[in-house]
């Protein structure tokens, strides 16, 4: 059973409620790191938060919402191993997972409206790495990420 873990500052707090929901109704398991209510908090603190644990291989997949989905994209690869792609088109959905590998969707809750945020899932869920001639590319990520691993000041 797969089991995602879901996150938002507070401008995507409603979306992330609609997602929530959504997937439980598809039977997925969904664990909500927050925020739980609209009290300002800063994008940051829930990214690094999630994408450690889906950078750790408790989670396989991860979904976070702010504003554009650009901050949360933004601070979420900062975590050695993950791959967040911001979201806002079916093809980038799709694309972002065939293509790219991408453990964490980021999507707009400003931006993205609830019925294509859930479509938006839906293919980001169903779509496989596919290997092929994305797959050097992909390794190629993984040496970047390596070779800067532990570089922070």
């Amino acid at each position: 059973m797969m089991k995602i873990i879901l996150g938002s500052d507070h401008f995507g707090f409603d979306l992330k409620e609609v997602i929530k929901e959504h997937l439980q109704s598809k039977g997925i398991a969904v664990v909500d790191i927050g925020v739980y209510d609209k009290n300002p908090v800063d994008y940051p603190d829930i990214a690094v938060a999630l994408a450690e644990r889906v950078a750790s291989g408790e989670f396989e997949r991860g979904i976070l919402i702010c504003g554009t989905g650009i901050g949360m994209a933004i601070v979420a690869n900062k975590v050695p191993g993950v791959r967040a792609a911001a979201c806002h088109d079916v093809y980038s959905a799709e694309r972002a997972r065939k293509s790219n590998d991408a453990q964490i969707m980021t999507m707009g809750g400003v931006i993205v409206g609830p019925e294509l945020a859930k479509k938006l899932v839906d293919v980001w869920l169903e779509s496989e790495f596919q290997g092929g001639r994305s797959l050097p590319k992909v390794e190629k990520i993984k040496m970047i990420d390596a070779k800067y691993r532990g570089m922070a000041k």
